[in-house]
């Protein structure tokens, strides 16, 4: 069932003006000729983390459309994908801070659990080919020391987050089994690059620190996380729309286990500032204390690795935010100060 390349000609993506969405997107239109005959359809709400500055280099693009609507939208759903005559689907469209899933759990529902259902149901109706529902190793909860989350891990999310992302996952599980649904679900663990919202670990210690601001480090700082750059994530969703099995799920790692405080100590050498920046803040309920993927299944059967290293990675994800002042002017401000001063208890300069 897996769809030759060719015959993917119209591709509608949820939650493209997002961090990860938007760097599939360029991934997409800028690797010469990767898809070069589909079209992109670019489908978000712009909520606080949707930024249509991120994909403003392709503007002009005729292979690109943005079409601004929620996929809470019954109706603008299904119109876009008839009116587009979508083939396949990506899905990023989700609420996706930890954090604010536990100050206020009910748009992580709405969104990530209604709004999958109202995109399944839609795509079931049209006939799309292809759903891709891009999903998180946080569904799968924390790992002791010792061992790795497989594509059998049971699921056991401990967030409000990772809870409805479960949900979602569970609904397209469902949807394949009752009505041969051709959809693919993919989890990735932490993923840092350009384009990130700044409420996210790395972007939010570097946009601290390039301003000599504390760095909040929850709890002891010794919760483990495996990162992946970005790109490499994307290049694993793309080869899970192109020759995943309908009904399975893929893990993508970054094989680079790190102690948050290490990570902190490493971004603060790179921007050459010293450690005193860091300060220890509560913990948050329910922290889970370590990730870490195996993505064999995803080498073995879609021929995808990690391929960009930790260090070249950070680096280049330093410089462009060291690059992009107005960028990170323009986010960090407004509604977003408000949500810091709330989180953290402190104020942000």
């Amino acid at each position: 069932m897996s769809q030759p390349r060719s015959s993917l000609k119209n591709i509608l993506v949820t939650g493209g003006s997002g961090f990860i969405g938007s760097n599939f997107i360029r991934l997409l239109l800028t690797d010469e000729g990767l898809l070069d005959d589909c079209r992109i359809v670019n489908y978000d709400k712009l909520t606080y983390a949707g930024n249509p500055e991120n994909l403003s280099d392709l503007e002009g693009d005729e292979r690109y459309e943005f079409v601004h609507a929620d996929i809470c939208d019954a109706e603008a759903v299904e119109r876009t994908l008839k009116t587009y005559e979508i083939d396949a689907v990506v899905h990023f469209a989700a609420e996706s801070h930890v954090d604010r899933s536990i100050l206020d759990s009910s748009p992580f529902i709405h969104t990530n659990v209604v709004g999958t259902q109202i995109l399944l149901d839609a795509c079931r109706r049209v006939g799309v080919s292809r759903f891709v529902q891009v999903s998180t190793d946080e569904v799968y909860g924390s790992l002791p020391a010792s061992g790795f989350f497989t594509e059998e891990t049971p699921l056991a999310p401990n967030s409000p987050y990772s809870a409805s992302k479960a949900s979602a996952d569970l609904l397209v599980r469902s949807y394949c089994q009752t009505f041969d649904f051709p959809g693919i679900i993919t989890r990735c663990s932490n993923n840092y690059g350009p384009y990130q919202f700044p409420e996210k670990l790395i972007p939010l210690f570097i946009t601290n620190a390039m301003n000599d601001q504390p760095l909040p480090v929850y709890g002891d700082g010794r919760q483990i996380r495996d990162w992946i750059h970005v790109v490499d994530h994307c290049r694993g969703v793309l080869a899970a729309l192109l020759n995943g099995q309908p009904g399975q799920v893929y893990n993508f790692g970054g094989l680079c286990e790190l102690e948050n405080l290490v990570l902190t100590s490493t971004l603060l050498r790179v921007l050459g500032k010293p450690e005193s920046l860091i300060t220890f803040v509560k913990d948050r309920p329910g922290h889970d204390r370590r990730y870490a993927i195996d993505c064999r299944k995803a080498a073995e059967e879609l021929a995808w690795q990690p391929q960009i290293s930790f260090k070249q990675g950070l680096e280049e994800t330093v410089e462009w935010y060291l690059s992009n002042n107005e960028w990170i002017s323009r986010i960090r401000s407004g509604d977003y100060r408000k949500y810091y001063e709330q989180q953290y208890g402190q104020r942000l300069g």
